[in-house]
């Protein structure tokens, strides 16, 4: 006959947290000096994705890549994104800032609304772990935005 206490017990799993490395690209330039520089390694990441991948790269106190993380599959036009998905992957790497991007399959760079709100979140977590958030690209083929470089980070 089970105990009172036993009946209304409620199992506790023990578990590990892990960052697991499912495979590696080669970054020739080494460090991020510019938007152009992490343009062109998140587009080659994504490459010519039909949907919005929203995409973080996690960046050592050098400003050297250590990471890049596919975080948000969206569908033709959009991509909801929340800031503890985005962030996971730079705790777990022990990251020092981060850039995001996402691609605008569209071809039109231009910032949406959503764009933006994002952006102002992410910065905002960030700074409460003491994550800088360095830059938001919004990647098409041959050219992109930077959130930062029009104010709004």
């Amino acid at each position: 006959m089970e105990s009172n206490s036993s009946k209304h017990a409620k199992r506790v799993q023990i578990v590990q947290v892990k960052l697991v490395r499912e495979k590696s690209i080669l970054y020739k330039e080494r460090k991020i000096r510019s938007p152009h520089d992490a343009y062109i390694l998140m587009k080659e990441f994504i490459g010519d994705a039909d949907r919005e991948h929203f995409v973080v790269l996690c960046l050592d106190t050098k400003n050297q890549p250590t990471c890049i993380q596919v975080v948000h599959i969206g569908s033709l036009n959009t991509s909801i994104v929340h800031p503890r998905e985005v962030l996971k992957s730079a705790l777990l790497s022990n990251t020092a800032s981060i850039l995001v991007g996402h691609n605008h399959p569209s071809d039109t760079p231009t910032p949406s609304q959503e764009d933006i709100e994002v952006t102002e979140r992410l910065k905002e977590a960030g700074k409460i772990l003491g994550i800088d958030l360095l830059d938001h690209l919004i990647i098409c083929s041959d050219s992109f935005i930077s959130l930062k470089e029009k104010g709004y980070i």
